[in-house]
């Protein structure tokens, strides 16, 4: 797994590469933990001021979980467990005590979306497509948590069109709507607008910084613990769940039930 998540600190700026280019750098369990476990550490190492996280390659940030992933569950629990594990990996990004920076070329889908959402800023190639495709793919759902982080990006409208019409938006789209701040020509040009931005907030004053994170992160954080499960379980149980990931590595079009 080691090569799958690679991690480098130089002056002072954190680089995390989801490198599963043949996947198009679809996060493994293992990735996730990785993922968290880096965040953890950087909170107690001072040396590190800002983290960029990217994908290999330019074709794609991550499209999502690895279906593999999915192929044992059978139960809400199984759902469930993956929604917590979500949500506890993603909640540790968002909590990250330094800058973070997703500097997004290609695919950004599913997991890659929630990951690129969780961070404190939003770069693009202009081939970079955003999006929660779920609706056309398998037919889960997102917790809470990361619906609520979506709609506060975007707001609630632009949320349900997008997910209910399982499109992806393009570069040009994302900046408009607020879901990044800049969009680049090419990953070249994003890579080194990155480690630009990631200098110059490591330049800045440390407790300012981490005092504006925390506090936007109460504003939103609303919701009581629980809440959403049983959306979760009704989907990953679903006859449609199993059918969305048939299809899925059948390579043909579900045939959806309701059930």
């Amino acid at each position: 797994m080691s090569d799958e998540l690679l991690y480098d600190v130089r002056d002072g700026i954190g680089r995390i590469t989801l490198n599963r280019p043949q996947a198009r750098n679809a996060l493994t369990f293992a990735m996730y933990e990785r993922l968290a476990a880096i965040c953890g550490e950087v909170e107690g190492n001072g040396a590190v001021k800002a983290l960029v996280l990217t994908g290999a390659g330019d074709k794609a940030f991550a499209a999502g979980t690895d279906i593999g992933q999915f192929r044992d569950f059978k139960t809400a629990e199984d759902g469930l467990a993956y929604e917590a594990r979500m949500d506890r990996v993603i909640d540790t990004l968002e909590r990250c005590r330094v800058p973070t920076i997703a500097a997004v070329s290609g695919a950004c889908t599913g997991g890659g979306a929630a990951i690129a959402a969780a961070c404190d800023l939003r770069i693009a190639a202009a081939n970079a497509r955003f999006g929660f495709p779920i609706a056309r793919t398998l037919g889960n759902c997102l917790s809470m948590a990361n619906y609520a982080r979506l709609a506060a990006l975007i707001g609630i409208a632009r949320t349900k069109e997008i997910i209910f019409t399982a499109r992806l938006v393009e570069a040009p789209e994302a900046q408009a709507i607020g879901l990044v701040g800049e969009v680049l020509p090419d990953h070249a040009a994003l890579m080194a607008r990155a480690d630009a931005l990631a200098r110059t907030l490591a330049g800045h004053a440390p407790l300012t910084l981490r005092a504006t994170k925390e506090a936007l992160r109460r504003i939103a954080a609303r919701m009581s613990p629980g809440e959403g499960d049983d959306l979760v379980a009704m989907c990953y149980t679903s006859a449609d769940f199993r059918e969305g990931m048939a299809a899925f590595l059948e390579k043909r079009p579900p045939r959806w039930t309701g059930r």
